[in-house]
Formats: structure tokens, sequence, C-alpha cells
């Protein structure tokens, strides 16, 4: 669905992200890890068409969009979502969604219908008729969410749609990522809530510096030493196996 094959995204002498190559299978929920700072969200918006990279190529179901501004790879089918949510606070729930229908429908009834079915999808049906700046922040990630779905994309970027919520809020939505996915929408998704990615994530690749790290199954990611090193520090991968033997 998504390939990436040697992105570099500089911004004057500052490397934000090195050939980075990867890919995201139709189908599928791939994760994106990495501590703060990473080149993370700069790898999404690459991606997305937010940024034209320094080099390398984006292609998407096998055709290279590098060149391709944003709302066409809205139009083929990729949408995102945004790190830090901001709905359009003077407008209803429902026209917030309605604002992504718009992609596809060209009626005003028709997108409101359309706003209305995805916010059904995503725990939103009670809320279409309240301001978007009454939400909590539960709410405004579920928003955000529904803006992108609103869309129809064949492929969705999410960056740290769970960023801010509690442990009850996590497990309500969990299943609602999945829900997506099972409806045919592939998901690629950075996040720094471990256990989401645990429980959602068929594949994990890790950034660290601008640079990809690691790659494979999410128990496999957590046990790197390289990972371990990235998120905790020098040293950290040989402390904690020098605790795990003191302690067997």
């Amino acid at each position: 669905m998504l390939e990436l094959r040697g992105v570099t995204m500089n911004f004057g002498g500052l490397v934000a992200v090195a050939d980075a190559s990867l890919t995201v299978p139709q189908g599928a929920i791939i994760g994106l890890i990495g501590p703060n700072g990473a080149g993370k969200t700069t790898l999404f918006a690459v991606a997305s068409g937010f940024l034209k990279p320094s080099a390398g190529r984006v292609l998407f179901e096998g055709r290279d969009v590098t060149g391709e501004p944003i709302h066409a790879r809205a139009v083929r089918g990729l949408a995102r979502t945004f790190q830090i949510v901001q709905p359009f606070a003077g407008l209803s729930v429902r026209e917030n969604i309605a604002v992504g229908a718009y992609l596809r429908c060209a009626r005003p009834a028709e997108a409101r219908a359309r706003a209305e079915a995805v916010a059904a999808r995503v725990g939103l049906a009670g809320e279409l008729d309240k301001p978007a700046a009454s939400l909590t922040v539960a709410g405004r990630k579920r928003l955000e969410l529904a803006r992108a779905l609103a869309t129809q994309p064949k492929l969705l970027l999410l960056d740290e749609v769970l960023a801010g919520l509690n442990p009850s809020e996590i497990r309500d939505i969990t299943p609602v990522i999945r829900a997506i996915r099972d409806e045919g929408v592939t998901i690629f998704m950075i996040e720094h809530v471990m256990q989401a990615v645990m429980t959602l994530c068929e594949r994990v690749h890790v950034l660290a510096q601008g640079r990809l790290i690691a790659e494979g199954a999410p128990a496999d990611i957590v046990a790197d030493p390289a990972v371990v090193e990235a998120y905790l520090g020098a040293g950290a991968a040989r402390r904690l196996a020098g605790g795990e033997a003191r302690h067997a």
C-alpha cells in the first residue's frame, strides 16, 4: 500500500530523516515508534505530501507520488491525523466531520449523512450537534480520527491518536482502530503507548535520530537491545540484562 525508498529530509544543516526505507502492506496495522525528536512525524509529513523529501521516493499502491500535492494523495486514498488536534472550534462535530466528507460527496445532504455514519463508527453519534470546542481530549481525538475517515481513505496515517488519553480511554478506542482496519482501511501509526502497539500492530519500525534501527514483530522489538538503548540511553540494555541476571 505504501513504500518509502531511501527517504531523506533535511532542514538546512539538520538531517531529520536519513535514508529511511519501509513498506506498509495492504490490510495491515503497522507501527512506527521511537523517542521524542526521532523524526517520526517528519516521516509522516513526507509520506502524506506535507513535505517534499530532500531525497528518496514515496510510492502509494505502486505509483510514485513523491511530487504529488497533499490533495492529490487524499483523492488517491491517503489520509492522516495530527498529533496536535485542531478542530474547527466554531463548527459542530457533524460539520467538522462533513468537511472531510466533501472530498467525495458533492451534495451537503450526502456529506452530512456520511458524517453521521462516520461518527457512529468512532463513538461520536451522541455528540454530533455539540460544538467541537466543547469536546474532551478523548472526544477531540475521536473527532480527528472521524475527519480523516470521512475522506474514505484506503490508507490512514495515525499520529499519536492515543496521546493524552487515560488507560480507560485507550482501552475504549483500541477496538475502534482495529475495527477500522477490519473494514478495509490499512493503518500506519505513530504511537508511544507500548501496550497499544503490542495489542494492535503486526509489525513495528523503530526510528531513532532520523534512522530506522529495527523492524519486526512487537514482541521482538521491545526485547531488541538497540531499541532499549534508543529509548533509555547508552548502556541501558546492558544494565537491564545485568539486573535480570542478578535476579535469576
